[in-house]
């Protein structure tokens, strides 16, 4: 029987170019990390074509392994349909075997439906061209191909009960958008659990937060704000981060209180609508 392998990225094969060079010039990973000033995970983190290195760590790479511009040059050719600060979190969602997302005031991008979505982007805008929002519908909608396999990732979805009370779109858009989380949490495909607005203060108030676990690869963090966001490798932050969504979902409803609260949070906004 045929094996079969998971299709290389660009990233990938850029992170195994990497690990060639690198382990032709004799060096560990540590060694490298050191001339080009980073944390060896983050090294890992190249070579396993889960994150790109930014154009200044791309020029002293190329400068700790003598290799005249090649990932500098190489890195330009690596574009990505994504903003920036989430480029590298889209590449690390694909990868991932366990996610645990948590949602402040808005349902977390993976989940969002187009109409949803759309609402949002037309929000961020003053201005805006239908032909913009189509595109940035799709892309943001496409990242829910990774639910499709009914096992991988695992997939928690924490939200504030503000998420389902904040009428985005308007009532059917939102009837819709919480209906459509309950039906993937009936499914059995998430892991759903609501803080509710009787928990008063939690530890994820501040911020939304996603936790991405790996097969063979140190896990990561990723919190969000204004136009920036921040991808933390980091394992002391890592951890932190962990404690508070651990702390949070203790705050929480149970799978099965809390996909009672969104399905009666849809009917109140489909009544809205009539």
């Amino acid at each position: 029987m045929a094996s079969h392998h998971r299709p290389r990225t660009a990233r990938a094969k850029y992170g195994e170019e990497l690990r060639l060079r690198r382990t032709t010039a004799g060096l560990t990973q540590e060694a490298l990390s050191e001339r080009i000033v980073c944390s060896p995970t983050l090294i890992s983190h190249f070579e396993a074509g889960r994150r790109l290195p930014n154009p200044d760590d791309a020029q002293r790479i190329d400068r700790a392994l003598a290799t005249d511009g090649f990932f500098a040059r190489w890195l330009e050719d690596l574009d990505t349909k994504f903003v920036d600060h989430f480029a590298a979190v889209a590449e690390l969602e694909r990868q991932a075997t366990e996610i645990r997302q948590f949602g402040l005031t808005l349902v977390p991008g993976l989940l969002q439906t187009d109409s949803y979505a759309r609402a949002l982007f037309q929000a961020y805008r003053p201005n805006h061209r239908r032909e913009e929002l189509d595109r940035d519908v799709v892309i943001r909608t496409e990242r829910a191909h990774i639910l499709d396999s009914p096992l991988r990732p695992t997939v928690w979805t924490m939200l504030d009960e503000a998420a389902l009370r904040r009428r985005i779109g308007g009532a059917r858009v939102m009837a819709e958008q919480l209906n459509s989380v309950a039906d993937l949490a009936d499914a059995g495909r998430i892991r759903l659990h609501v803080v509710p607005y009787e928990a008063g203060a939690h530890a994820l108030l501040q911020s939304l937060v996603t936790l991405l676990s790996f097969t063979d690869s140190a896990p990561v963090a990723y919190v969000e704000g204004f136009r920036t966001g921040h991808l933390m490798d980091d394992p002391a932050l890592v951890s932190a981060s962990q404690t508070a969504y651990a702390l949070s979902l203790g705050d929480a409803l149970s799978h099965k209180d809390s996909l009672a609260l969104i399905r009666a949070a849809a009917e109140e906004h489909q009544h809205a609508q009539q």
